[in-house]
């Protein structure tokens, strides 16, 4: 049973107590998995890293192994649904994702794949967008919690969004909906690996951050040169490392304006890897914010750090599969 909507979100379903649920949440870095309470709450969890440079074989065989670690536990045998949160491109209608930072898997039938998997067998699985799950579960039971209009980002190896407008999580037909990581914010920046250029991802994910800051003479203070190691430095004042956070902020900041003047949202959210530097982010983030949405309607919209960190992801693609085919409510076909 393969299931699709273009909105996500409604109230938890009746009996959801008595059930368990999974989920992967797969990226560019890692494929994580997770078995689920019905309310959302993580229980187990298991995770492989992404196959740098893998084909789709490779790639597929960390997400094989994150089940079959998940399937040993002696609670699967609770499990009623499988939710899988892909970063994007994705499509629900099909079963297929394209993920720009996986580039061994270019239309690649994840559904129906998973489903062939004997853990899998009989489960009825869910694909939806990275940051629509993560979207839904920070909407349900996270920083946008009761919030009619929000933007939730995901800011990690790439950058990807979901949007809430009317208290509903809103997924497009092909699940794609607030894919604010390949907007142009920069019209003569650099290619990116989407096939445009001067995107929000190129300017802003972790990747970059860090790429920018090494090119531009970033002398890193520890061996590390990872995105923890640039904001340890940022905070203790390295002029280069506070730069290229402020770039990054500034290009989400003009991405949250857009958004903002486009759809009147009340609240941005950010989670994902780079959102753990939050102190050194979201300062100059709020800053650049202030001077690009300026017009009354879209001023205040607020900065919020994501409430449920790294597990947004799995918790709202376990409740988007346990919405669509435990409950029946809004049910895809």
């Amino acid at each position: 049973m393969v299931t699709r909507s273009s909105e996500v979100s409604s109230p938890p379903p009746a009996g959801a107590g008595d059930r368990l649920l999974a989920a992967l949440d797969i990226g560019g870095t890692k494929i994580a998995g997770a078995v689920l309470d019905g309310h959302g709450g993580v229980l187990h969890r298991a995770q492989r890293s992404t196959p740098p440079a893998g084909g789709p074989l490779e790639v597929f065989a960390a997400v094989r192994a994150v089940l079959a670690e998940l399937a040993a536990l002696p609670q699967w045998t609770r499990v009623v649904s499988l939710g899988i949160a892909s970063a994007g491109p994705v499509d629900i209608a099909r079963g297929m994702v394209s993920p720009v930072n996986i580039p061994g898997w270019r239309d690649f039938p994840i559904v129906a794949r998973v489903a062939e998997l004997p853990a899998v067998a009989g489960l009825p699985v869910t694909l939806c967008g990275d940051a629509v799950a993560m979207t839904a579960a920070e909407h349900r039971i996270g920083a946008a919690r009761g919030c009619r209009d929000a933007l939730c980002m995901v800011v990690s190896t790439g950058v990807g969004a979901g949007l809430v407008l009317d208290g509903v999580v809103r997924n497009g037909p092909t699940g794609n909906a607030g894919h604010l990581g390949h907007i142009t914010v920069d019209l003569l920046g650099d290619p990116c690996a989407c096939g445009s250029r001067g995107c929000v991802e190129q300017l802003a994910s972790g990747t970059s951050l860090t790429r920018r800051a090494l090119r531009n003479g970033w002398k890193p203070s520890g061996a590390a040169t990872d995105g923890a190691a640039l904001a340890a430095d940022a905070r203790a004042g390295d002029a280069v490392a506070l730069a290229s956070f402020d770039t990054s902020a500034r290009a989400l900041a003009a991405a949250v304006a857009a958004v903002a003047t486009l759809v009147e949202i009340e609240v941005a959210v950010i989670g994902g890897g780079v959102a753990e530097a939050h102190d050194v982010l979201f300062p100059p983030l709020r800053r650049h914010l202030a001077s690009y949405a300026v017009l009354p309607f879209a001023a205040g919209v607020r900065v919020e750090r994501a409430a449920l960190r790294a597990d947004a992801g799995l918790i709202g693609a376990g409740l988007i599969a346990a919405d669509r085919t435990v409950s029946g409510i809004r049910s895809w076909t």
